[in-house]
């Protein structure tokens, strides 16, 4: 399979969980590194189109294989790293900026991971037509973009009608782990998800096995703590 240089737009329209014309994402004209651009060039098996359709997890993971759907994965580190600490689980992950697709590809042969798959396009767009209900085992999304202005929070991916949808996607007793360094969004989070139905959870300790992302280290130099959340879908 050959490497695009960017999603298809129609990957980038907006899902129907959101207001017309809302995007969670800003684009970004970030270059790829050059171990990124080599991987993007060479193209992998574990680059998958945008699915326009239903996409068969067993057909991609073997049968009985419990997925997790990754949300956002900036440059792959802790993907990378979660996958191979549970090679047990298949690892979807998905993202809209090509530097950090061809970096994830890269971390993907370098370590030669066989349980990830990577597709470049809208998270929300592939929840809504492309998953079946059910069928993901859990859902990580680390440091989504804050929106730290008041204007822009109806940009934030957590909100309640996503909340719905993401639990529709989980099988019973599924988990969503979110975290993230602005204390209004961890708040704003628990919020949607104390009240969403069918959810139970909150503030965890900060997981020993959730690799410190270059992010995460550039929001603890600047003074911001970090909140990990776990909620769970009812068994």
């Amino acid at each position: 399979m050959t490497a695009t240089t960017g999603p298809d737009p129609d990957d980038h329209a907006s899902p129907a969980v959101l207001p017309r014309g809302v995007r969670t994402y800003k684009p970004r004209r970030s270059r790829p590194t050059a171990r990124a651009s080599q991987a993007l060039a060479r193209g992998s098996w574990a680059l998958l189109p945008m699915p326009a359709g239903r996409l068969d997890l067993s057909a991609e993971f073997g049968h009985g294989v419990p997925v997790v759907l990754e949300i956002g994965f900036g440059d792959g580190l802790a993907t990378a790293a979660l996958a191979e600490r549970e090679p047990e689980r298949g690892v979807l992950a998905i993202d809209v900026h090509t530097p950090g697709v061809g970096e994830l590809l890269a971390r993907i042969e370098a370590s030669g991971l066989r349980n990830v798959r990577v597709v470049e396009g809208d998270a929300l767009v592939l929840l809504e037509r492309s998953v079946d209900p059910s069928s993901l085992a859990g859902v990580r999304t680390f440091f989504p973009d804050p929106w730290p202005k008041a204007r822009h929070h109806k940009r934030r991916l957590v909100r309640p009608a996503v909340a719905d949808l993401v639990r529709d996607r989980l099988a019973p007793g599924g988990w969503w782990h979110l975290a993230t360094d602005w204390a209004d969004y961890a708040e704003s989070m628990r919020a949607c998800l104390d009240s969403a139905p069918g959810w139970s959870g909150g503030p965890v300790p900060r997981p020993v096995d959730r690799p410190v992302t270059r992010y995460e280290r550039r929001a603890l130099a600047a003074g911001r703590s970090v909140t990990d959340l776990v909620y769970r879908t009812e068994a």
